[in-house]
């Protein structure tokens, strides 16, 4: 499978990457684009879920609970907190989109005993990191000073037109905590305007994998494994929201040696 996604359609389940079909054993990602009207609904099974809505409002329910109607920004590009629930395994889940309508689906292999509950948009706050042109903004979901799940690890980024991120290129492909953790991760990407495009490049430091791709509007970029930097052009900012997983609920990384003087140069600044 490429690591480059693209949207199957402009309505109803437009991604659904699972782990059968990226090749790897924890991270699934799902994406609805719907009208208002629009319904949604699946089992989570063994796999626990974090619903995030990116962009309108949708009535959402869990079983017989009702959590109303959640979602406040109507363009993911208005930067305020997303709306998001954590469901745990072995529930089902409903949502009606009260406006157009888009909700990711956050999942992986459901572990301990974490209650449903909202994430935000309460306790996230939009947040700078990096300096320079590799500055970003970050609005933390449900990172590990969180929590709130047993496998998932789901964040927001938003990155200046002109700007890097994920960067300098690190990676999180081997199980040696505290070293480095294994993590799998997905990228779902948009820009604005939305005619742009986005720059990602997935490698090994062994040049075994080494891709490069242009993403669009509402494509997916799977990392399996190596370094994923990306890029917004001038004149188009980015979003992406990354959903990670893997034996092990923490996030450690290290960088490409060749590139981590940056970081070496950027701490000392």
């Amino acid at each position: 499978m490429s690591l480059l996604v693209k949207p199957n359609g402009v309505s109803g389940k437009v991604h659904d990457v699972t782990p059968e079909s990226a090749g790897w054993g924890y991270v699934g990602f799902g994406l609805y684009r719907l009208g208002a009207g629009d319904r949604a609904a699946e089992a989570t099974g063994e796999r626990e879920v974090i619903l995030v809505v990116v962009e309108g409002r949708a009535e959402i329910h869990v079983g017989g609970e009702r959590f109303g109607e959640m979602g406040e920004r109507m363009s993911v590009f208005e930067k305020t907190p997303p709306h998001c629930l954590y469901i745990p395994g072995g529930r089902d889940w409903s949502a009606v989109a009260t406006t157009e309508c888009t909700l990711a689906v956050c999942c992986a292999p459901a572990r301990g005993d974490h209650p449903v509950r909202r994430l935000g948009p309460e306790g996230i706050t939009l947040t700078p990191r990096g300096i320079g042109q590799n500055t970003r903004h970050i609005n933390n979901i449900a990172m590990e000073d969180r929590d709130v799940a047993g496998s998932l690890l789901v964040t927001e980024v938003f990155t200046p037109d002109g700007n890097w991120s994920s960067y300098p290129s690190h990676r999180h492909d081997e199980d040696d905590f505290p070293r480095m953790t294994y993590l799998e991760e997905t990228y779902y990407h948009r820009l604005n305007p939305a005619q742009g495009f986005g720059v990602q490049r997935v490698y090994t430091e062994d040049g075994a994998l080494d891709e490069t791709m242009a993403v669009k509007d509402g494509d997916v970029v799977l990392v399996p494994r190596g370094h994923h930097p990306c890029a917004a052009p001038y004149g188009y900012e980015m979003y992406y929201l990354n959903v990670m997983a893997g034996p092990l609920r923490k996030w450690r990384f290290q960088n490409d040696p060749d590139h981590d003087w940056i970081a070496q140069r950027d701490a000392v600044e």
